[in-house]
């Protein structure tokens, strides 16, 4: 009766794991994040350098985060955030996109994505 909110009933680890996926599949680039978090707000300060736009799914805000969170580390072999995906492949966190945008290879990772006429454009 009355209003209910999909969104407080816990997903299934199954959904939890098809809503990831196709958030990734369906964007160039995607940063899992916490609003309060420093190394998120510096890994996506370099894709804004770049001008490069990304998907940002931020796990504080999201009722199903910490399962999210779970998964993400089942995926990846970390918890922690950020963990950002480019072009479908999981590339790392903060220092890692740091890394890869001073020796020149994020940008070219970036591209690829526009490369493939199935993906969304991916500079703003």
């Amino acid at each position: 009766m009355g209003n209910s909110q999909s969104a407080s009933v816990a997903l299934s680890n199954a959904a939890a794991v098809n809503q990831i996926q196709e958030v990734i599949s369906d964007n160039c680039v995607v940063i899992f994040s916490k609003t309060t978090c420093f190394y998120c707000k510096m890994a996506k300060k370099v894709f804004e350098s770049m001008n490069v736009h990304y998907t940002a799914v931020e796990l504080d805000m999201n009722t199903n985060g910490s399962q999210f969170q779970d998964v993400l580390e089942q995926m990846t072999g970390g918890r922690t955030v950020p963990r950002v995906f480019v072009n479908g492949t999981f590339v790392g966190g903060a220092m890692d996109i740091q890394r890869l945008h001073e020796e020149g290879k994020l940008l070219p990772l970036v591209n690829q994505c526009q490369e493939d006429p199935q993906r969304p454009s991916s500079l703003a």
